[in-house]
């Protein structure tokens, strides 16, 4: 058994991590569901800082395992997170980090939500709908032909169900043995 945040995971030789993998073609799908919310601000990090990158990477990640970028040097974050191609934006609620999200504009008019989550104290309060609604517009606004995203087990339970109630259509699922 292992615990990962408020998640409890049965860890063995048998057991998987199921990803899904969601995209929206149109932006007529797309059904946004905003917080009218006065203390809520989303903004777009216009000066490139791959420290904020790391920090919001851990203080959001930490409760999913997210480890796919502990051991990457500064040099790995300072060229992933200055990229020109990457757009960071944060969720401030009164004054503090409540979540954010990443964009990276591909080739062909892709544009991927490359990470996207709350920090721990503000799940639950309906900012996660809001924050992704935020993120689909803003990929739409950088004239994306197709916006996706994955997602996965470890993920929090309403991640996928916040996907597809925002017009995201799953397009493909794997899964795979936890590596331990």
């Amino acid at each position: 058994m292992e615990r990962r945040g408020t998640q409890i995971y049965l860890v063995g030789m048998n057991e998987s991590i199921t990803t899904w993998y969601l995209q929206l073609l149109d932006q007529a799908d797309f059904t946004p569901r905003y917080l009218q919310d006065k203390n809520l601000q989303v903004v777009e990090v216009k000066i490139k800082e791959y420290r904020y990158n790391r920090f919001l990477y851990q203080l959001v990640g930490e409760q999913w395992s997210w480890t796919d970028k502990l051991s990457w040097s500064e040099e790995d974050w300072r060229m992933y997170a200055e990229d020109e191609n990457l757009k960071t934006y944060v969720a401030y609620y009164s004054g503090t980090p409540a979540g954010y999200f990443e964009l990276h504009r591909e080739e062909e008019g892709n544009v991927k939500i490359e990470y996207f989550g709350l920090s721990p104290r503000f799940i639950g309060k309906g900012i996660g709908s809001h924050l992704l609604s935020c993120a689909i517009a803003e990929a739409w606004a950088l004239e994306a032909r197709r916006v996706w995203v994955h997602t996965c087990s470890l993920d929090h339970p309403s991640a996928l169900h916040n996907y597809k109630a925002r017009g995201m259509k799953v397009y493909d699922v794997k899964t795979a043995p936890i590596n331990d």
